[in-house]
């Protein structure tokens, strides 16, 4: 008989991430603490993170994206935005772990099945402002600019997360995504993470087998780095290195942090391995 994958789908990738959240709220030194992680998480994604190979090669590389992803929110709700709109939310807790002013509204969209798991797991958990989840498939082109003309008119000044999405897609799928994005007047700025050319191929070949069943394959890492947005209505604000930021933190290996210490840029950076978090804003 053939065994089920673990990973059935980009879906399960979320439990995968809760995993990390929910080991590094255990540590006395914790980056952030996310007490919903280990729920959310469940049996599933222990078994990923243990058994899908390389499962927990870069564990220190969700932390580290969950903490940047955390300190660009952070400072964009202190500048005065009035919504944050995180698409393909997973099973993110940050509405009930941050500290977020009660009249922030808060939108979470991602497929159906993935909010109704969700929500049996933490729905009797009260957040700590407006949240509001949207059941929809984000390929859905059109119910997507539905939505964003919707979300544009009820707010302001809008931030759009992106963690954990864009590396599933395709470039020209990345690209008709900013587009979109960049057409809402209030959605000014964005928070998403970059992997290089050669970071990515060095995710497919140590991960890409424990994905490939599951249409959970990783497609984007732009020759041009946060440049890349440029034709697409967006321009870098600001960009932190995960691996920089990691070693500021205590959170790499020694050959790791070895490697830390050689000078790098936050543009083009082709071959070599790197990733970051970019803030955004329209160009």
């Amino acid at each position: 008989m053939t065994k089920e994958p673990l990973i059935r789908s980009i879906a399960d990738t979320a439990r995968w991430a809760a995993v990390f959240r929910a080991r590094e709220s255990e540590r006395r030194d914790a980056l952030f603490r996310d007490p919903l992680a280990g729920r959310l998480a469940g049996e599933l994604g222990q078994r990923i993170a243990d058994e899908v190979p390389g499962g927990t090669s870069h564990s220190w590389a969700w932390v580290l994206r969950t903490y940047l992803f955390d300190q660009f929110i952070a400072q964009q709700i202190e500048q005065g935005v009035d919504m944050v709109v995180n698409l393909a939310a997973g099973l993110d807790a940050r509405p009930y772990r941050m500290a977020v002013p009660p009249a922030l509204k808060w939108i979470e969209v991602d497929l159906p099945d993935l909010i109704d798991y969700k929500e049996s797991v933490i729905g009797g958990e009260q957040p700590g402002c407006v949240l509001e989840r949207v059941r929809l498939d984000l390929a859905d082109t059109n119910a997507r600019r539905v939505l964003f003309d919707r979300l544009g008119r009820e707010s302001r000044k809008a931030l759009v997360v992106t963690e954990g999405l864009l590396i599933y897609l395709t470039p020209e799928e990345v690209g008709l995504l900013a587009e979109d994005l960049a057409r809402t007047a209030s959605f000014q700025s964005w928070v998403l993470e970059l992997s290089s050319p050669g970071l990515l191929k060095i995710l497919q070949q140590q991960l890409g087998p424990g994905l490939s069943q599951s249409g959970a394959a990783f497609k984007f890492g732009p020759e041009e780095g946060p440049g890349f947005f440029i034709d697409h209505g967006w321009k870098a604000a600001e960009v932190r290195s995960m691996l920089k930021s990691a070693a500021r933190v205590k959170r790499l290996s020694p050959w790791l942090w070895l490697l830390s210490l050689l000078p790098e840029s936050t543009g083009v950076q082709g071959s070599r391995p790197w990733s970051g978090v970019a803030l955004l804003s329209k160009s």
